[in-house]
């Protein structure tokens, strides 16, 4: 015996109510509750278990090695930790029209060389997708695809054809007859992708799922899908720029935080070897505002720019503006620089950008932004061509990071002369390469400006 019961889902966390509700009370969201019809089953009298298989010792569970397979581009390949893993659940998110297709027919073209690939497209039909490897010079491509967005029959045909790759594009068209609620919604994006990892998990197939955004930014459905699937994967880009970045947030088979560097051109995507001199200005003489941070995402180390402008402000409340940090942490730094470098802002108008589109979240960066800061409000560019980096805490001492060895030889690498940094790091010894170790703000705000 069964009856429908109305029920009221978040669509951004999959909260559940009883009634609507203006704004959801577990993630804030406003207007996102949407009304669902749902089958309310009575329950049995009498309870039944299923057998579970018998617990084991921890280090009696049998080991075997992992292996992984290439995707073709070996950037990829490093945010993945190596390559993709068989039975492996990877979500890709990313905003419309930033390439999360194009990347993965050319994976899907690579891996089809060696293995049997199925693409499932939800989006467009069959016909768009052969135009789009025809476009990338992927015309003759053994990939075998298929318009489809029934779940039922994409497990048919998984059952039927046994791929070793599956391409799922997106997992938000998909849809299941067990539940009445529309494509898209937080229930069926949930159990659909529960399924299709549970048919990976079982059958050892690699599932790639692609993920829409939100206009915040985070894939949109139910935040439990990132919990679902072993690997998260967010491609980024800035609105006009050829380039992409690819950043892994979660990795059940690897090191997160890890990024990948590609440009988009007509043929595809191409990858970018050498990522640090993409993201470095090339300035004819020092530049005031300008400071160069080696900051280092997941185990790669990585040059970046840090751009400041501090100019006066005609407003009551001056404006704090951060681009590719975190707003939080600028006005932190701020803070500090007021108590312990000497430098107020309260009447100027503060700008920070690091170039090239890409985000930092270390606090090493820290010491970096000071310094741009600094050299804007003084307009006096740091001398020599020095990275910074280094953690600021509140008491103005300049903090010990890591990866400091990577981020210098980095630096070494690219023909810069010399590094501030904190004091007490490890430091590989190099004859060329000048070093000022900083314990407090004032000995590195001292090593920038003084004319070393």
């Amino acid at each position: 015996m069964s009856r429908d019961k109305t029920l009221f889902v978040c669509q951004e966390c999959g909260s559940i109510s009883n009634k609507w509700l203006g704004r959801c009370p577990d993630c804030g969201a406003w207007n996102s509750f949407v009304e669902q019809r749902v089958e309310k089953t009575v329950a049995k009298s009498q309870t039944t278990y299923a057998t579970a298989s018998p617990p084991q010792f921890l280090h009696a569970v049998p080991i075997t090695d992992v292996g992984r397979s290439t995707t073709g581009l070996a950037e990829l390949d490093r945010v993945l930790g190596g390559g993709q893993v068989p039975g492996a659940a990877i979500l890709l998110g990313g905003e419309p029209g930033i390439g999360k297709s194009t990347l993965l027919l050319q994976t899907a073209h690579h891996l089809a060389q060696v293995s049997k690939v199925l693409y499932v497209t939800g989006e467009e039909s069959a016909a768009q997708v052969a135009l789009r490897a025809q476009r990338l010079g992927l015309g003759r491509s053994p990939v075998r695809v298929v318009a489809e967005n029934h779940l039922e029959a994409i497990e048919g045909l998984l059952r039927d054809e046994q791929p070793a790759l599956v391409l799922v594009d997106s997992i938000q068209t998909v849809y299941t007859d067990t539940l009445q609620s529309a494509p898209g919604s937080v229930a069926q994006v949930r159990e659909c992708a529960a399924r299709l990892v549970r048919f990976a998990k079982a059958t050892g197939t690699t599932v790639w799922l692609v993920g829409h955004v939100t206009k915040e930014g985070a894939i949109a459905g139910p935040r439990v899908l990132e919990h679902m699937v072993d690997t998260v994967l967010y491609f980024e880009g800035e609105a006009g720029s050829p380039y992409r970045i690819v950043r892994a947030i979660k990795n059940r088979f690897g090191a997160a935080n890890e990024l990948g560097v590609f440009q988009m051109h007509e043929e595809g995507l191409s990858e970018v070897a050498n990522p640090s001199q993409l993201f470095l200005s090339q300035h004819e003489r020092p530049v005031a505002g300008s400071v160069v941070l080696a900051t280092q995402e997941g185990t790669r180390p990585l040059l970046v720019e840090v751009q400041a402008l501090v100019t006066p402000s005609p407003l009551a409340n001056p404006r704090r503006v951060a681009i590719g940090l975190d707003p939080n942490r600028l006005s932190l730094l701020l803070a500090i620089l007021h108590r312990h470098g000497g430098s107020m802002f309260f009447d100027q108008d503060v700008f920070v950008n690091i170039a090239g589109g890409i985000k930092v979240n270390e606090p090493a960066a820290d010491l970096a932004v000071a310094l741009a800061l600094v050299s804007s409000f003084r307009n006096k560019p740091l001398e020599g061509r020095r990275v910074v980096f280094g953690e600021l805490g509140l008491a103005g001492e300049v903090r010990p990071v890591a990866g400091t060895e990577a981020r210098v030889r980095e630096a070494i690498k690219l023909g810069f002369k010399g590094a501030i940094l904190p004091r007490g790091d490890k430091i590989p010894a190099a004859p060329t390469f000048k070093l000022h170790p900083a314990g407090r703000l004032g000995d590195a705000m001292e090593a920038a400006f003084a004319g070393e």
